[in-house]
C-alpha cells in the first residue's frame, strides 16, 4: 500500500508550506493479473435449477369445464360424436350421389364432405363400419364406394320417419324464423343446421308446398332465403314458458343474474336469492317484437340472448348444439361475440363439453342422471339404432331391422 504525500502552497507570500495526507491508494495491480481468464465463473442459472415454465394450453387441446366440474356423459356424448363424424357426413352426402355411390379415388379428396381426417386413406374409415360401407371394382376397372344392402334398407327406414314427421319439422323452423330478428334466414344456414332439428336434406325442395308459411326469395347475389308469411301467436310460447306454468319455482331458478350489493347489507341465503330475482325477473321472450330495438349491453338485451339459445336448443333433437350451429344464426338472434362466456355463467340450465374452440352446449334438465335424454325423438332413436350397426363388425341374431 502506498501513501501520497501533497504539498500545496497559498497565495499568500508570508505562508508556509503546508502538508496534506489523504487517503491511502491501491497499487496497480500485476500486468499477469489482467490476462487472467474469469470464463470459469458460474454467472447464470443453470438450467437444471431454472423453474420449469409450462406452456400455454392451446384452446384446440383445452377443456371447457376443469377436472372437479366435468360431467362424464356429456363428455362422452361429444367424443361419440366425434367417432361417428364419418358415418354422419358419407351417409348425408353420398345419399346426394345418383345410385349412391363414389369413385374411390374421387372419395380421397372429398375429406371435407366425407368427414374423415385430412392426409389419411379413406379406406381405413370405411373399414371401419363394415355393415354399411362397402367398396367394390366396377366394370371401368376401377375401385367404388358406396353403402350396403343394409344401410339401403336403414336410409329407407329413416326416410319414412322424416316423411311422417314432416308437420313437426316445419312447425320447428317457423318456429326458428319467429325468433329471428327479420323473420327471415338463409336456406343455407337451415340447410347446414338441418341434422340437429332432423330437418330432411331435401327441405329446400319441400317448402314449395308450404305457401302458407314460408316464402322463398331470391337476393341480388343468387343467395335463397326464406321468408315467414304468416305470424302464429300459438307457436310463439317458448319453452321456458311452458314450463313456468308446470313448475314456477323451478322455471326461475333456470337462470341467475345476481344484483350487486354491499357486504353491509349481510343477506343471508333467501335474501339475496330473493334479490337477484329482481334481476332476472322478468325474462324476455325470446319471440318478442322488442327484442331487436334493445341496447345490446344491456341486462335486458343479454336476458334475451339467453332466452332465444334456451329456445334454440329446446328446438333441437338432443338439446344440445355445438359453436358452429349457434355461429351460424349470430345476426339472425343478436348474438354477441361473448356467447361463450354468457352461457358459462348460467351453469344451472347450460353444460358446456368439449374443447374452448371446439365446444358443444347441453339443456342440462333435458338429460337424467345418467346421461340419458328423457324425450326421445323418432329420429334419435333411429340415431342410436344406426351407431349400433355401425361398431358391429358382423350381424348380430335377433338385431336387424324393424319389420313391417
Amino acid at each position: 500500500m502506498a501513501w501520497r504525500l501533497i504539498l500545496t502552497r497559498s497565495n499568500n507570500p508570508n505562508s508556509t508550506l503546508t502538508e496534506t495526507l489523504t487517503l491511502p491508494l491501491p497499487s496497480l495491480p500485476n500486468p499477469s493479473f489482467l490476462s487472467f481468464s474469469t470464463s470459469f465463473l458460474i454467472t447464470k442459472t443453470p438450467k437444471h435449477f431454472k423453474k420449469r415454465k409450462r406452456n400455454k394450453q392451446s384452446p384446440r387441446t383445452k377443456h371447457v369445464q376443469s377436472q372437479p366440474n366435468l360431467v362424464p356423459h356429456f363428455e362422452h356424448i361429444v367424443e361419440r360424436d366425434s367417432f361417428f363424424r364419418f358415418l354422419t357426413k358419407s351417409k348425408s352426402f353420398l345419399s346426394t350421389q345418383p345410385e349412391h355411390i363414389l369413385r374411390l379415388d374421387d372419395a380421397g379428396k372429398l375429406h371435407r364432405e366425407l368427414g374423415f381426417p385430412r392426409g389419411r386413406k379413406i379406406s381405413r374409415s370405411i373399414l371401419r363400419h363394415p355393415l354399411l360401407f362397402q367398396t367394390y371394382r366396377h366394370s371401368d376397372s376401377k375401385m367404388w364406394f358406396g353403402f350396403t344392402e343394409l344401410m339401403e334398407d336403414l336410409l329407407a327406414e329413416e326416410r319414412a320417419i322424416e316423411d311422417s314427421l314432416e308437420s313437426n319439422r316445419i312447425d320447428t323452423v317457423r318456429k326458428l324464423l319467429m325468433m329471428s330478428t327479420n323473420k327471415r334466414i338463409p336456406l343455407s344456414k337451415i340447410h347446414h343446421c338441418r341434422q340437429i332439428f332432423g330437418i330432411p336434406d331435401d327441405f329446400r325442395d319441400r317448402v314449395i308446398k308450404y305457401p302458407n308459411y314460408f316464402r322463398v326469395v331470391v337476393e341480388g347475389d343468387g343467395k335463397r332465403v326464406l321468408e315467414l308469411v304468416n305470424w302464429d301467436p300459438s307457436l310463439a310460447v317458448s319453452a321456458l314458458e311452458m314450463e313456468f306454468m308446470v313448475d314456477e319455482d323451478k322455471a326461475k331458478r333456470a337462470f341467475k343474474f345476481p344484483m350487486k350489493h354491499g357486504k353491509d347489507l349481510d343477506l343471508d341465503f333467501d335474501d339475496t336469492r330473493q334479490l337477484n330475482l329482481l334481476n332476472t325477473l322478468p325474462l324476455v321472450s325470446p319471440y318478442s317484437e322488442v327484442a331487436s330495438k334493445l341496447d345490446v349491453w344491456t341486462l335486458e338485451a343479454e336476458k334475451y340472448r339467453v332466452g332465444v339459445l334456451h329456445e334454440f336448443l329446446s328446438l333441437t333433437l338432443e338439446k344440445r348444439a355445438s359453436i358452429h350451429h349457434i355461429v351460424e344464426f349470430k345476426e339472425e338472434f343478436c348474438l354477441t361475440k361473448h356467447t361463450y362466456q354468457m352461457l358459462l355463467k348460467q351453469p344451472r340450465t347450460f353444460y358446456l363439453a368439449g374443447t374452448e374452440m371446439n365446444w358443444v352446449v347441453f339443456l342440462k334438465d333435458a338429460y337424467d342422471e345418467n346421461g340419458v335424454l328423457i324425450n326421445k325423438d323418432p329420429q334419435v332413436v333411429f340415431n342410436e339404432k344406426l351407431y349400433r350397426f355401425a361398431e358391429m363388425r358382423e350381424l348380430e341374431p335377433g338385431f336387424g331391422l324393424e319389420k313391417k
